[in-house]
């Protein structure tokens, strides 16, 4: 290839395919520079040292053969690790650069120097082995980076540096570990321009969710300042999670979810160029790294980069804080959730979980209980105890001899893309990290549970809690002319089912939405003057102070919310019921005693439909529909359907479907369809008058059964009389669906009676039901069911 010289390549001069030259990661930047310049990825400039230099370098110093010896030596347990690896890195760092070598490094460096106007540019050094970023290891932060390195001797010094970093004791444990042959792998070093995120910020991005494997979502972590902070998982950073498949439209905003890191701390460049570690000032700490512009223009890279390769990528990026340019510093593939082979589903439940002690973002899916061995630096590794429960602030490189033993990892600080994060993916390990005080409120030998079941959040409980495994094949699961659909209440585990063949959500509860993520009546952030606590009102003023209204917190946090149902099973219909909290349900929210009345029997009260429309609760529902307006308008998922829940009367329905229009969702427009709750005897005996102002119905068979009996459906001491398979449940349910279907209209079933008989399945079935909407852990087995009963 022209203008490549035999020890330094120019990145426009690099492709995918020399990473036998110039290791994976500068393999990846040329490639980037070559191809993607011209869609819009901006990469820093620079150049890279190619593998014949670094053997070249080992040869002329005569250090094979000594190399050669103390790995010998190790294998044999003559000397340890640490004497092994400082006997090779001193030898070195103590070796002369050949002529040669040195004048082309200079030389490269002077032409980039001149390319950017300045006599000595700053530049970044990275190592980049040649056996990085196979498809079965990540090699995360195994060799060393240097920061803003000025001038040709600078740039020498780092170069040698990074060479003596292929023998660090990580790297040489992580080699042995991954069964590479150490003398076979060599080392390029990447020379690029420094950007400036000391002043701005940084971070790292996944095409793909780094949890469940979710193809359809775009990671992003962002911190202040230079991005060793997020890598090493010492700072709690920004998460931003966004649609791809909506970034082609320039009209809409498909970010899913912004959560705002603690970000204590930052790594910047001080005034002689030294990279140090500061404290973030309390509006750092308080605002997002990044716009919602900005995360979208990241977003739309990580698709571009992930076309350009053909799979997931795990990237990282930084922001200038002179210009504002957003960079893209590295690339290399996503190396866990991308091959990870699932012929089944395998899903944990934690019994009877002892008190909560911390919670943290979880890592993994899976369970374990066991004694926490708590380590605080990486001097004291040596008092780990195989088998136990890794508890400490943070991980780097250093640790991954221990991660491997460990049975599972708590961490103070990080977030997803941590390393203790990805080596936790790659080692199959449960972890949970970011829980800022796991080191202070636990300790060792303590006997605990460590469970990454529950979706997002991660908890560390008390006791040896015995842990359930399931696995549903899914290689064979069966056809239905019966559409299964999936009952939904919380955002954070809804991307964990993306695998299933559900044919959409039947039901997903705004009302769990609402308690898990907003906390607040929306009443009292429409009128908070009217809240007589004082405690929920500053309370309310914390968690909305960053907002441009409270109205915005309420419409922002419930349709982001909504949004991650509504994206694992896009573009299948999901269908979100409207608030359908009890007054005593309600008064639990900050702020909602001073707005809900005290009732003898809040089951059949102030609820559902009858509350939209009243001035106690209207302006509230007015908050409600414009979160939907906004999830199926801005977000994009047009897939939505609104229910109505605890609707009465056809005249009752009018007065909904009226003030809904007034707050942007009007029945038909958009495609917007509207279904109906089918719980009340009078929604069966006047079904052909609903059926003319709804689209549908979805038959909630706990309530049908508790009005059609006259029995209290938590009552003990009638628990034996209710039952929805009662002759006069089963009539008014193939009523509704003849009904129903003589109008033109669809029904389902959201209850729990399929998923507890599959006999109860078949008979609806045998109704003529249109879908069947189950919790997840009951899917493949009602699935199966509906596919015997349609087949008998």
């Amino acid at each position: 290839m022209p203008n490549r010289e035999r020890y330094v390549i120019g990145f426009e001069d690099v492709t995918h395919t020399d990473t036998d030259i110039v290791g994976g990661k500068n393999a990846s930047l040329g490639e980037m520079v070559r191809s993607l310049g011209q869609k819009g990825i901006q990469v820093p400039p620079g150049f890279a040292t190619t593998a014949d230099a670094f053997r070249d370098f080992i040869e002329r110093n005569e250090l094979e053969v000594q190399i050669a010896s103390d790995l010998q030596r190790l294998a044999t347990g003559k000397i340890s690790l640490s004497d092994a690896g400082k006997s090779i890195r001193d030898a070195i760092r103590n070796g002369d650069w050949p002529d040669e070598i040195a004048q082309e490094i200079r030389s490269h460096y002077r032409r980039l120097s001149n390319l950017l106007g300045q006599k000595n540019v700053a530049v970044a050094v990275r190592s980049s082995a040649t056996a990085e970023d196979l498809p079965d290891a990540s090699f995360a932060g195994q060799q060393e980076t240097f920061l803003n390195v000025c001038g040709e001797h600078a740039l020498l010094e780092a170069c040698r540096n990074c060479y003596a970093s292929l023998y660090t004791d990580r790297a040489i444990s992580y080699r042995q570990a991954k069964g590479f042959e150490h003398q076979k792998v060599a080392l390029s070093v990447g020379v690029q321009l420094m950007v400036n995120a000391g002043q701005g910020g940084s971070g790292v991005m996944f095409s793909i969710d780094t949890e469940t494997g979710f193809p359809n979502a775009v990671l992003i972590n962002a911190a202040w300042g230079l991005g060793e902070t997020v890598v090493q998982g010492a700072v709690d950073p920004d998460e931003y999670q966004v649609f791809k498949p909506f970034l082609t439209d320039p009209a809409l905003c498909p970010i899913l979810e912004k959560k705002c890191g603690r970000k204590e701390i930052k790594m910047i460049l001080d005034a002689s160029g030294d990279a140090r570690t500061v404290n973030t000032s309390a509006a750092e700490r308080e605002q997002y790294v990044l716009s919602d512009s900005e995360i979208l223009t990241l977003a739309r890279q990580a698709c571009i980069i992930e076309e350009h390769y053909g799979q997931p990528m795990d990237m990282e990026w930084a922001r200038d804080g002179d210009t504002g340019e957003l960079y893209i510093v590295q690339a290399r593939p996503e190396t866990v959730q991308s091959r990870r082979e699932l012929p089944a589903l395998r899903t944990y439940e934690v019994q009877a979980p002892g008190k909560t002690l911390t919670t943290g973002l979880s890592v993994g899916d899976a369970a374990v209980s066991g004694r926490i061995n708590i380590i605080q630096s990486a001097s004291d590794i040596a008092n780990f105890v195989d088998g136990s429960i890794l508890v400490t602030s943070t991980t780097d490189p250093d640790w991954v001899p221990i991660m491997k033993r460990a049975a599972a990892i708590v961490t103070d600080h990080g977030g997803r893309t941590s390393h203790a994060a990805i080596i936790s993916r790659e080692l199959g390990l449960p972890a949970v990290v970011g829980c800022g005080n796991a080191t202070h409120v636990l300790h060792d030998a303590q006997e605990v549970t460590v469970s990454c079941a529950g979706g997002e959040t991660g908890t560390i409980t008390e006791g040896l809690s015995k842990i359930t495994v399931t696995e549903e094949p899914l290689d064979n699961l069966p056809d239905t002319r019966t559409d299964v659909m999936m009952n939904l209440a919380n955002p954070s585990a809804a991307f964990r089912w993306w695998r299933l063949p559900v044919r959409g959500v039947g039901l997903a509860r705004m009302e769990f939405v609402i308690n898990s993520i907003v906390h607040v009546h929306p009443m009292a952030l429409v009128h908070p003057e009217r809240v007589a606590d004082s405690d929920a009102l500053d309370e309310i003023e914390r968690l909305t102070h960053a907002y441009d209204s409270k109205e915005e917190f309420f419409i922002e946090r419930l349709s982001r919310g909504l949004s991650r149902i509504a994206a694992f099973c896009h573009p299948k219909p999901v269908i979100v019921r409207m608030s359908d909290f009890k007054t005593n349900e309600y008064a639990d929210l900050l702020g909602g005693r001073s707005f809900e009345p005290s009732e003898a029997n809040p089951m059949i009260g102030f609820r559902g439909a009858s509350r939209y429309y009243s001035d106690h609760y209207r302006d509230g529902f007015a908050l409600e529909c414009r979160a939907i307006d906004r999830l199926r308008r801005k977000i994009g998922f047009q897939n939505v359907i609104v229910m109505i829940p605890f609707c009465r009367t056809p005249a009752e329905a009018d007065r909904v479907l009226e003030v809904m229009a007034e707050n942007g969702l009007k029945r038909g427009i958009d495609g917007l369809e509207i279904y109906v709750m089918c719980e009340i005897p009078s929604n069966v005996v006047r079904a052909a008058e609903f059926a003319e102002r709804f689209d549908g119905f979805s038959i909630g068979s706990n309530d049908l059964t508790q009005l059609t009996l006259g029995i209290d459906r938590d009552s003990e001491d009638l628990s034996e009389l209710f039952r929805e398979d009662d002759p006069a449940v089963l009539w008014m349910i193939e009523t509704v669906i003849r009904k129903a279907h003589d109008a033109g209209v669809k029904v389902g079933f959201c209850g729990q009676a399929p998923s507890n008989d599959p006999a109860y399945a078949r008979l609806l079935v045998k109704l003529g039901i249109d879908s069947i909407s189950v919790t997840p852990d009951s899917f493949t087995k009602v699935l199966r069911n509906v596919a015997n009963a349609e087949n008998s």
